[in-house]
């Protein structure tokens, strides 16, 4: 009888490069080898296709015409046995600034920070890592934006992967949503039907007219990209406010004046949208 040919023993390092490859395959299953983080084609409105490509485009300059703010609370070795609220959600802004006014100053409120100088709020409760993408230029801002499908700032991407929920913050206009023009309400989206359903009732609780925007295509925030849904649950939730809505939160509607006189409907819709992380976090455990 003839001995059976030798079954080569894989390396290691071919192992571990199968390994790799298998892991990764969900993730790059329809993406081009050309950029294997390539997010889908971007809305017609908008001028690049992804936060990377504005980044590296050489007629925008940062500083000048936008600015990228973010905060990443850290855990120190003499933090052992201390409970870290922050850890469980995350607060994003992609079109702050001048491209969706009123998102920045929301995002940092939400998050636990006063806008006028970014000092912390602990009266209020814990603070959460927080991530914006701002329009700075005097005008034209609307032009720097970027679909949150489509959002791929290493930065904000890491912050939601880390984070169990994530919270977004975005503008529309009432016929977006079928309203009538002039409409000051919240459309409520995201993959998170939980956390959807709690912001719906602490919002109307403080008397702001808010919807479920899951019927509403272009407001729904369900794609699986959304930077709202690239949590650790891979859920997320995204609000939609009308410009009415946020106008009516500032006695003046300037940057400086977003920064620094909030009326009480600010109030309201801050600590509405914080009620209802915390009746979420509450039945949470950090994985």
């Amino acid at each position: 009888m003839s001995a059976m040919p030798a079954i080569p023993t894989p390396s290691r390092r071919t192992l571990l490069a199968a390994a790799t490859a298998t892991a990764a395959a969900p993730f790059l299953t329809g993406l081009t080898t050309q950029n294997a983080f390539a997010a889908p084609a971007a809305a017609s409105k908008d001028n690049w296709l992804t936060n990377t490509a504005l980044y590296a485009d050489p007629t925008v300059v940062e500083g000048t015409d936008y600015a990228r703010r973010y905060r990443r609370h850290a855990m120190f070795d003499d933090d052992r046995g201390r409970r870290h609220d922050f850890a469980r959600s995350v607060i994003l802004a992609p079109h702050g600034g001048g491209i969706e006014t009123g998102t920045s100053e929301l995002c940092l409120a939400i998050a636990g920070y006063r806008p006028k100088d970014l000092e912390p709020t602990p009266a209020q409760g814990p603070v959460y890592d927080y991530w914006m993408f701002e329009g700075i230029r005097k005008k034209d801002n609307g032009e720097l934006h970027v679909t949150a499908t489509n959002c791929d700032d290493h930065v904000a991407r890491s912050l939601c992967a880390g984070s169990l929920n994530a919270l977004s913050l975005h503008g529309c206009k009432p016929e977006q949503a079928g309203l009538p023009a002039g409409t000051p309400a919240v459309l409520v989206g995201g993959l998170n039907a939980t956390l959807r359903s709690y912001l719906i009732a602490e919002f109307k609780a403080v008397g702001i007219r808010a919807q479920d925007a899951t019927g509403v295509p272009a407001l729904a925030g369900t794609d699986p990209d959304n930077i709202a849904n690239r949590t650790m649950l891979g859920k997320g939730t995204q609000l939609e406010i009308t410009t009415s809505l946020r106008a009516s939160m500032f006695q003046d509607n300037s940057a400086t004046g977003r920064q620094e006189q909030q009326t009480d409907t600010f109030r309201n819709f801050v600590g509405a949208a914080r009620a209802a992380l915390q009746r979420l976090e509450a039945g949470q455990k950090i994985l």
